[in-house]
Formats: C-alpha cells, structure tokens, sequence
C-alpha cells in the first residue's frame, strides 16, 4: 500500500479559535491508483493534500507512506521525503522564471545531490517524455500556458517519484489546453504511475478511476468509477 491514512485530524488555532479541518479520516491508496479529491472551499480536501503530500502534518492520526510513519517527522526529514517520493504539480506552474525549462526540471535533482551529468539526462528524459524536447532552452516567458504546466510536470517526474500530486492543474488553463494536460496525466498514470488529483471540476474528477468526496472534514464518499 502507498498510502494509509488512519483517524487523521488537523486542528488550526486561530487566537482563541481552533478550526477543525480535518475531523478523523481515514484513507488507503494503493500503488498504481488514479484518484481524484473533491469538496468544496473550506471542506479539507486542501488540507488533506498537504498532508498527503508531506507539506503539514496530522494534529493525531497516523500517516504512513509506503509503510513509514511520516506522521511526526521534523521539517527536514519531510523536506527528504518530498523530494525523494512525491512530485507535485501546481495550478499556478511554480516555474523559475529565468531559468530555462531545462534548468527548472533538474531543480528537485539539484535538491537530492544528483551529479551535473545525471541532472541534465534525466531532466532531458523527462521533457521529452511530455513531449517539450524541442522547448528545453526556452524561459516560461516563452512557452504557452499549457507548455508551462508540461514543464512542471516534468520536473515532477523527474525524480521517478512514487506519487504523482496534482493541485488544480488544468485551473489557470483554457479548456483545450486542459484536455490536452489530462490527456498526458492519462497517459502517466497508464504508464504505472500513481496519480491523485485534486480538483472542483466533476469533468477532471471523472478521468480518475476512483474519486473521493471530502466534506466538513471527513470522506463524505469513495467510490469506483469509470472513467469518461
């Protein structure tokens, strides 16, 4: 199992107030799985993906990723296992804006200590896997909207991580543009990769094979779907 979530609960103190997003869920996601999350603004599903993706971590509960207990690890040790399990992909791209899409893909490589030679060939490997082998020297400036999130795709792959993240990745794309980004998502997950998206769009929602519904801080539903 990837990922196994039990009893998880996040509470914010606010002054005197303590908000409750998340209120005791409990989620298992197998290797290999295409998932969506859905919920509404201020349901939890953004906390629940921060902590899915190491970003935060659970007031109680227990969090296991790939059978280790990452639920109290300090900053760093988080840090090391975001670089090394997860690779993310953000609505807004979160490009380097002066550095060539070559250099923003070895970013996370940089990161893990890889050598110059290795950064480059998997950085390289990893563009042309989302088909920007012909725009590695070219600044976000440069490319299209939909280039840029191919590029942060890329990076995301570049350190073959063990689960794909996606926050709202078609949100700042046209609808075509869209079409074409979850294509390739399609594509990556066919290709074995572990893939969760989160999104509010029920037409995203439906590529996935599976999606969970988050409501008031718990799994308001699960289930299998066929995807459209």
């Amino acid at each position: 199992m990837l990922i196994d979530l039990k009893a998880v609960r996040k509470i914010y103190e606010r002054g005197l107030e303590k908000v409750h997003a998340l209120s005791g869920v409990d989620l298992e996601i197998d290797n290999g799985e295409y998932v969506a999350i859905m919920g509404p603004s201020g349901s939890g599903k953004s906390t629940l993906m921060n902590i899915v993706g190491c970003l935060d971590t659970p007031t109680s509960g227990t969090y296991h990723l790939e059978e280790t207990d990452v639920s109290g690890m300090n900053a760093n040790d988080l840090a090391d296992v975001r670089n090394r399990q997860i690779g993310f992909v953000f609505q807004t791209f979160n490009l380097l804006p002066r550095s060539t899409a070559l250099h923003n893909v070895e970013l996370p490589l940089l990161y893990g200590g890889a050598r110059r030679r290795v950064r480059r060939e998997r950085a390289e490997e990893a563009l042309t896997r989302v088909g920007l082998a012909d725009r590695m020297d070219h600044r976000p400036s440069e490319l299209s909207g939909g280039q840029r999130q191919r590029v942060a795709i890329a990076r995301a792959l570049s350190n073959s991580p063990s689960l794909l993240l996606a926050d709202e990745p078609t949100g700042n794309l046209d609808s075509r543009t869209g079409e074409e980004i979850m294509l390739l998502f399609d594509e990556l997950h066919a290709d074995g990769n572990t893939v969760i998206i989160v999104t509010h769009e029920e037409a995203v929602a439906r590529r996935a094979h599976r999606v969970v519904r988050i409501l008031d801080g718990l799994v308001a539903s699960d289930e299998r779907v066929e995807p459209s």
